[in-house]
């Protein structure tokens, strides 16, 4: 499964507002966002705003950085399309 990234701004109810949409295979399967100063130690981390599919729960804690994102996705095994 090949996982790309698309830079977005995101309008939230709050400051955070840089992030990525996920693509598998070219099949949008989950938002991120990063977190803004207003989360304190957890700044600049990964929140999962929206995962669909398999990606829609358990909710993961925010990743340090994409990387770590982007293999928690993997991880959860989300189909390719055929």
């Amino acid at each position: 499964m090949t996982l790309s990234l698309q830079p977005v701004r995101i309008r939230t109810e709050s400051s955070d507002e840089e992030g990525r949409l996920v693509l598998a295979e070219g099949i949008l399967v989950a938002i991120l966002v990063r977190l803004s100063s207003d989360h304190g130690a957890e700044a600049g981390c990964w929140f999962l705003e929206v995962g669909f599919g398999r990606l829609g729960s358990p909710r993961p804690a925010p990743f340090l950085d994409l990387a770590e994102a982007l293999t928690w996705i993997a991880a959860q095994d989300v189909p390719s399309t055929g």
